[in-house]
């Protein structure tokens, strides 16, 4: 991980000490609301449906053990609301399932941390007033909320597996560390006409989704010698970085509009990206929409002006080169100095008692124990580091929302991080957490371990491992909930036999528009609206995040009208009996609903509308 720098820690202090002041100003009277809101924002506070929340960066979706720990002190002391404030938000919550005629959804929860599919971490009960004490105690193991809000560079993010995949080209981490020293308070884009999020990986496979993103970077090794470049120090034959580079994809984004990135250089040499990036970023900051915040993201932009902005940012780069004098050139030594950072834990592993246990396991999950072989075969993943593994710890179980942890679960994920990753854990896209660092010979016990704690459940990428935003329960933006339908498909399907026999399948919920549940991109997308107050649900099918599993990046289809609440297990139990009846031998959803259509698939769900069928005679007539 980064180790930060003296400069890093002063810096961090400082900025919470400036929140201080501001909320006192703010308290005092003398900072109005309107003064105040901007600022608290890029410290990722925000206001929102009954309480304020909180958002913590987690650049690159790296945590240790340490900050782990401070989380969930924050969860168990500060993550509280006052009694009758919950007591009045539950009674809304209440009330919306009261005139809908549904089935009361989950109680409000607090004291907990939700990891989110930009790798931060939520808190949504926090009172202001002990906002900078939050901030204080953030600070003291190098964390805040810098940036996480607001219309700025938000937090870089890639691949959770960045640094130890099999498939890996490089490691990423060290340029979305520079990425993020450069854009934190960076004083020319720090009010963009909208919120600008940057994703970067370094493998074959995508599993950031940077098509998705505003700006999306994947790391390449050019076949060819790299053209003489004098802004460039030479790095040949001793750096490890001999002929790598971006490929650099912009305007991607999902919401009312997706849109999938375009590539706009193929390859751009490492030491250039700062100076090319500042070059997009600028050209966006100069044309980008203000009047209006529904086109204000640029991926209007990109498509509404096509290879007029691909040239502006073009010429627009060639100034900063040539007239500039390319101030943001990355030295190699910079390069060096950061990815020192990043070399692997030294991590003792006998050879032949571990070729010995590896064997044991092995054959203890192809013969003795179905569940742990289940986890072997979905929670584990290969790593460049042959004695190594990366063991997924899955957060998606029944009775709590998709990506919650509780104050003990943080303190257990802290200890295991300890013992069985050096100290460190990933939040991963699809809002779980990720041990990077797992010996082969600790496989068993680490199963064991995170069995006893409720996170060994063999479900990852499988359709109880959903991607939900927490929607309608907490956010001020949100149209409908998202954390009941979650609840309502993860009790309708708990038998794990199914679920292994229903294959790996991305069911993703948003609870508005803003499509923070990445609904777009599931195989199955779920995307709540409001309808005279009340909340129905719009059904999408064939999304791709641009992982190997869904192939090339591009938004689902709506399969018919929203169908309201009561109706959406329905919808998901068709869909999914329509699959079983038109797949083949070891064909995956995806593949299959690509090769029959959305026909029978639309034919299927709407075949079981009943509240919706009741509303349109009533309608007719």
């Amino acid at each position: 991980m980064y180790s930060y720098t003296e400069f890093d820690r002063q810096f961090i202090r400082h900025r919470a000490a400036q929140h201080r002041d501001q909320l006192a100003r703010h308290q005092a009277g003398t900072l109005s609301d309107e003064a105040f809101r901007p600022l608290r924002l890029q410290n990722g506070w925000y206001i929102q449906r009954y309480a304020p929340m909180l958002r913590v960066a987690v650049p690159y979706g790296e945590i240790a053990a340490r900050q782990l720990r401070v989380l969930a002190t924050i969860a168990r002391e500060y993550d509280r609301p006052d009694p009758a404030l919950l007591a009045r938000a539950q009674a809304t919550q209440d009330g919306i399932d009261e005139r809908a005629g549904s089935r009361p959804g989950p109680r409000l929860k607090f004291g907990y941390g939700h990891f989110t599919t930009r790798q931060n971490v939520q808190f949504n009960w926090i009172p202001l007033d002990k906002s900078a004490d939050v901030m204080d105690l953030l600070a003291t193991v190098d964390m805040h909320g810098i940036q996480t809000s607001g219309n700025c560079i938000r937090n870089i993010t890639t691949d959770e597996r960045a640094g130890i995949a099999a498939d890996e080209v490089a490691d990423p981490r060290p340029f979305a560390e520079i990425l993020r020293q450069w854009s934190t308070l960076h004083p020319e884009f720090a009010f963009l006409p909208r919120k600008f999020k940057v994703a970067i990986h370094g493998a074959r496979e995508d599993r950031a989704a940077i098509a998705w993103h505003d700006v999306g970077l994947q790391v390449v090794r050019s076949t060819e010698t790299v053209a003489n470049n004098p802004h460039q120090e030479s790095d040949e034959g001793h750096s490890g970085y001999e002929n790598v580079g971006f490929k650099v994809l912009v305007g991607g984004g999902m919401g009312r509009t997706p849109v999938v990135a375009s590539v706009i250089r193929e390859f751009l040499p490492w030491d250039q990206i700062l100076n090319y990036l500042e070059a997009v970023v600028r050209v966006y900051n100069r044309w980008g929409r203000r009047d209006n915040k529904y086109k204000a993201r640029i991926k209007i932009l990109v498509k509404a002006e096509g290879q007029r902005f691909v040239d502006e940012v073009e010429a627009e780069y060639e100034a900063i080169l040539m007239q500039d004098g390319a101030p943001h050139t990355i030295p190699l030594a910079e390069l060096q100095r950061v990815a020192a950072s990043f070399v692997p834990p030294a991590l003792n592993c006998d050879r032949k008692t571990a070729d010995a246990k590896i064997a044991h396991i092995l054959k203890a999950a192809a013969e003795d124990d179905v569940e742990f072989g289940r986890w072997l075969q979905q929670n584990v993943a290969a790593h460049k580091n042959p004695d190594l593994r990366a063991v997924t710890l899955s957060f998606k179980r029944l009775g709590q929302a998709p990506g919650d942890a509780t104050a003990d679960q943080l303190d257990a994920v802290a200890e295991l991080a300890e013992r069985f990753s050096a100290g460190e854990a990933r939040v991963t896209h699809d809002q779980n957490l990720l041990l990077p660092w797992v010996r082969c010979d600790q496989l068993p016990e680490l199963w064991r371990e995170a069995r006893r704690l409720g996170l060994a459940k063999p479900n990852i990428r499988l359709l109880t491992d959903m991607i939900a935003c927490p929607g309608g329960d907490f956010c001020d933006l949100a149209n409908a909930r998202a954390i009941p339908v979650a609840a309502a498909i993860s009790e309708a399907y708990t038998d794990l036999d199914e679920l292994h026999d229903l294959g790996e399948i991305d069911l993703h919920i948003s609870g508005c528009i803003n499509s923070c549940g990445h609904h777009h991109t599931g195989h199955i997308g779920i995307l709540g609206v409001d309808k005279d107050g009340q909340e129905w649900y719009q059904v999408t099918l064939g999304g791709s995040d641009g992982s190997t599993l869904s192939g090339a990046p591009g938004a689902g289809k709506v399969i018919g009208p929203s169908f309201a609440a009561d109706e959406v297990v329905d919808v998901v139990t068709a869909v999914l009996d329509t699959y079983r009846t038109h797949r083949t031998s070891g064909e995956t959803f995806i593949t299959t609903l690509r090769r029959v259509g959305h026909d029978p698939y639309k034919a299927a769900a709407n075949a079981v509308r009943h509240i919706t069928a009741r509303h349109t005679a009533q309608a007719d007539a």
